[in-house]
């Protein structure tokens, strides 16, 4: 035995013996997953008992972030205890996730991150299809994109809320991480003739794409997973997509983190039937439908300066009644449970047409 392997052994021996630990947790933890099944379907109830509990897993994450004493970091910790608590949320209930695909997206990105890989999440072909699935109960629950930091919001996404009565049952925030990807390894690889993504990636590539590959022609297509099946189907052809797209399509990343802006960053809601309960550091979407008259908006956001309440965001769509009127869609910090909360939803709906709560739900939990 040389000298490193006398003095690794100890440590190597210590490691089996935490191994075998974390091995007695883990199972000791599904069986009380298992438990909390059994309790939850043994309950009697006129509607089918809740086991995905955003609330309960932002407290969790919370907690375990803040009493984490390192080397690991925090977003380490909180992906490892996802995946734990996605395991074992799947011996309780398998959930199915409808997410706006296809496969290989910054969507697909997001279920997993919020849901995890024990998830069986499935692509759709449009927003509205997603909100369908979750509507018609062929699925648990929907992931769709509702706003990017340098691009804003995603209209589509708040116009489907004006015909649903879905709710919002927790927000994820993705980086968006781009990266330049080919079939063919680097050695063996063709000249690229072509460049394809969807337009707003070769947006935000622009300032790393004229950089290292000027003049090579740029092709916008549907999507970064549609670029991704190209350049895995046409030699010579890069995509410009995230690294889960290569994953999926077998391509060899030659770039990472091309994106001209390191902090762009997208926010995706999960939306399904369910209330959620407050975890302490909570956000609320309401719906404000107002006539398009003076000061119409001033009377809709008198009550949160009253009350003390932080708005986060505010967006301004038509409504589709076709009488001028305007919705307002309002993010404000705090639980609808909340004495102050309630007070400003009183007085808005003094002076509005209609308030709707989409939902009070966790603030993301897991660091971009």
């Amino acid at each position: 035995m040389s000298v490193d392997d006398e003095a690794l052994k100890p440590l190597r021996e210590r490691i089996d013996s935490i191994d075998r630990q974390l091995l007695t947790l883990l199972n000791a933890r599904a069986q009380c997953a298992l438990d909390v099944g059994e309790i939850k379907q043994g309950q009697p109830m006129s509607e089918a008992p809740i086991f995905y509990r955003p609330e309960r897993e932002a407290q969790i994450l919370t907690r375990l972030m803040a009493d984490n004493p390192g080397p690991l970091s925090d977003a380490d910790i909180a992906g490892l205890f996802k995946e734990v608590i996605s395991c074992c949320l799947n011996l309780e209930q398998p959930l199915t996730i409808a997410y706006f695909g296809p496969e290989g997206t910054y969507t697909e990105a997001a279920a997993v991150k919020q849901f995890g890989h024990f998830a069986n999440t499935t692509p759709m072909a449009s927003i509205d299809e997603v909100f369908r699935e979750v509507e018609s109960q062929a699925v648990h629950y929907g992931v769709v994109p509702v706003e990017n930091s340098t691009e804003g919001m995603v209209n589509h996404t708040l116009d489907c809320f004006l015909s649903t009565r879905l709710r919002i049952c927790a927000e994820v925030e993705l980086p968006i991480h781009h990266a330049f990807m080919q079939a063919s390894n680097e050695d063996e690889a063709p000249q690229i003739t072509e460049i394809v993504s969807h337009a707003q990636s070769l947006a935000q590539c622009r300032g790393w794409l004229d950089q290292h590959y000027p003049g090579v022609p740029r092709v916008a297509v549907a999507s970064n997973a549609e670029a991704a099946k190209q350049a895995l189907a046409r030699p010579g052809v890069a995509a410009v997509a995230g690294e889960m797209a290569a994953e999926r399509y077998n391509l060899h990343i030659l770039s990472t983190r091309i994106e001209d802006n390191p902090d762009n960053k997208t926010r995706f809601l999960v939306i399904g039937k369910q209330v959620v309960g407050p975890s302490g550091n909570d956000k609320t979407s309401i719906l404000v439908s107002v006539k398009n008259e003076p000061g119409a908006l001033l009377r809709v956001l008198e009550p949160f300066q009253r009350f003390d309440i932080s708005l986060s965001r505010i967006e301004t769509r038509p409504a589709r009644s076709g009488d001028w009127s305007y919705v307002f869609f309002i993010d404000f910090d705090g639980h609808q449970s909340q004495s102050n909360a309630q007070l400003v939803i009183d007085a808005i709906s003094d002076v509005a047409l209609e308030v709707r709560t989409l939902g009070s739900y966790p603030k993301a939990v897991v660091p971009a």
